[in-house]
């Protein structure tokens, strides 16, 4: 297998020399399976000799995180023969990110067990209720942090839920307060706990009547000017990716369906080809908040870009999602990727 990725005699001698070949050559085919390019895949076949020389791997074994960050120091202070790169200073990133891909490909990784709270079964009941409202996957998570976040500071206090008091999550808030948190970061913790203790209630988990004595801080709804750019900062950024580069063809789509009908980043990344209803010029979202399906008529300008990004600069998959990546594997867009894509042009454009 390492013939087809490289022609030099010299390199099939070394990976022929060095053990484990038949265990790396598995983990190649699977990268080239994955659609990774060949010069991705040798870069990876030459880190994975000096990761069975380094750490003396002559056979499949079971091996910990620190044994890797403490070989991948090793390979960083390495000056030997065996030394070609030129960035040492970023061996060691690279040589901890190989290894527990390839050892995690073959099961052979110890990864440390998830810390266990003692109240993890009811935050996973209240997750779980959350999940059957059909709240935004986003909103859930927020939730489910802030309560993990109190139930493991009142586990020091507490065995049981039918243990606590309004006293605690006052003194719990009083904590937050002390270390400097704003307003309205409170009053999303207030919210969060009320929610919960109106769950726990209803399971008959803890004293009735706790989260009527939770009271948030109380604050004016508009304390800043607007922060969103002006539109005509809008219609700048969008002007600025008239490009016709794949990235350039992707973000002008991106911007339009941002600014024309303020979308969520979410909606915008669940977008597949068959939304789009092209002969009656419309399409429709999965809406993020309470679910449901809504249905917009293409704005001219956003129809074009749309259908120039399809013509000239989605990649050919089988993947239906409308935005993909640029690079293989081809794969949907993730919602966190279009910040970095908005942001970056704003910061070029100086967009506050």
């Amino acid at each position: 297998m390492i013939e087809s990725l490289s022609g030099w005699p010299s390199v099939h001698r070394r990976h022929r020399a060095a053990p484990l070949l038949k265990e790396r050559e598995q983990y190649l085919i699977h990268l080239l399976q994955l659609g990774r390019d060949v010069d991705h895949v040798q870069a990876v076949s030459a880190y994975l000799i000096h990761i069975v020389r380094t750490m003396q791997l002559t056979s499949l074994r079971s091996v910990e995180l620190t044994e890797i960050d403490e070989a991948g120091v090793r390979w960083a202070n390495y000056r030997g023969p065996e030394r070609r790169g030129k960035r040492p200073e970023t061996s060691p990133r690279i040589f901890v990110r190989r290894a527990r891909q390839w050892l995690d490909f073959h099961g052979s990784l110890i990864l440390p067990a998830a810390p266990t709270g003692r109240f993890d079964v009811q935050l996973a009941d209240f997750r779980s209720a959350l999940e059957s409202r059909r709240l935004a996957s986003i909103t859930i998570r927020g939730y489910v942090s802030r309560i993990q976040n109190f139930l493991r500071w009142v586990s020091a206090r507490h065995d049981d839920l039918s243990h606590l008091s309004v006293n605690d999550a006052d003194d719990f808030l009083a904590s937050y307060r002390e270390a400097g948190r704003r307003p309205i970061t409170l009053a999303s913790q207030c919210i969060a706990l009320r929610a919960f203790f109106a769950f726990a209630e209803d399971r008959a988990w803890c004293q009735p009547g706790i989260r009527r004595g939770i009271v948030g801080p109380r604050f004016p709804t508009y304390t800043e000017a607007p922060k969103g750019p002006s539109w005509a900062d809008v219609r700048r950024l969008i002007r600025s990716v008239s490009g016709k580069t794949p990235g350039e063809l992707r973000a002008r789509a991106l911007f339009l369906l941002y600014s024309i009908y303020g979308l969520r980043a979410s909606e915008v990344a669940r977008l597949r080809l068959n939304d789009f209803d092209w002969r009656s010029e419309t399409f429709c979202v999965h809406r993020a908040k309470r679910g449901g399906i809504q249905q917009f008529p293409i704005q001219y300008e956003v129809g074009d870009a749309i259908l120039d990004y399809l013509r000239y600069g989605r990649p050919h998959c089988a993947c239906r999602n409308v935005f993909l990546t640029l690079q293989l594997p081809y794969r949907p867009l993730a919602r966190g990727a279009t910040w970095g894509i908005v942001g970056d042009r704003m910061k070029l454009l100086g967009i506050q």
